[in-house]
């Protein structure tokens, strides 16, 4: 029983030897301690400010510009789109040069490089969709096809391959077959006539049902017998 009772009292001792040490190092330590929490609250205060005061209105002025142009987008008018129409629309460079920090901004990066890309404009198509990025897989994976595209436009043939391929090794069901069959165009075009085959068969294997393999053989006959 005295032997509990030490116990208690050690470990008493050892918890208020603590609380001592914590104290000390409060009142020591006062000041920095008020300097980092303030700090960290002006820090917060700051972030929400921004947001609110800022990044919200932006990103609410940004999804009213981009609607119209966007309207102007589905009935192919590319360069209004673009450009704007001088009265209500500022077209996609305006908005993704006055909004890029928002949401719409950098989606307008993306229609941009489509509407030049539309417009035979394939350099300033290439410079917008390298800006874009997002996290929708379908719409990465579509601006990175078209992105290949504009290489092939402008004859940066191993650019276009390092796009298709990113591409087609996402395996997506919709976008990868089309990417297989452009690189391996690519390849041909490249004189890579092995590579321009294994790209071909994995069209023809991966994606049998695809609209893309449906005359894939032909290529791959082709260049077997050329070989």
């Amino acid at each position: 029983m005295a032997k509990n009772n030490n116990l208690e009292q050690d470990s008493m001792a050892n918890v208020e030897e603590a609380l001592t040490a914590s104290e000390r190092f409060i009142e020591k330590n006062q000041k920095a301690i008020i300097y980092t929490v303030t700090a960290i609250v002006l820090v917060v205060l700051a972030v929400l400010a921004f947001r609110n005061f800022y990044i919200e209105p932006q990103n609410e002025a940004a999804n009213n510009e981009i609607y119209t142009a966007q309207a102007y987008f589905q009935v192919d008018s590319f360069r209004v789109a673009l450009e704007g129409d001088n009265n209500v629309c500022i077209g996609f460079e305006a908005i993704a040069d006055q909004y890029g920090i928002t949401k719409a901004g950098k989606l307008s990066n993306y229609y941009a490089g489509i509407c030049h890309y539309k417009l035979g404009n394939y350099e300033e198509a290439i410079s917008y969709l390298k800006k874009f990025g997002n996290k929708d897989k379908n719409m990465s994976l579509a601006a990175k096809q078209l992105l290949g595209d504009a290489y092939v436009a402008t004859d940066n043939l191993k650019q276009a391959v390092q796009c298709y391929n990113t591409v087609a090794e996402a395996g997506n069901s919709i976008i990868s077959p089309m990417s297989l069959k452009k690189l391996g165009l690519a390849y041909e075009h490249l004189g890579e006539t092995q590579k321009a085959i294994e790209a071909y068969k994995a069209l023809l294997n991966d994606y049998p049902q695809s609209m893309e393999a449906s005359d894939i053989e032909k290529y791959i006959a082709r260049l077997e017998q050329a070989k």
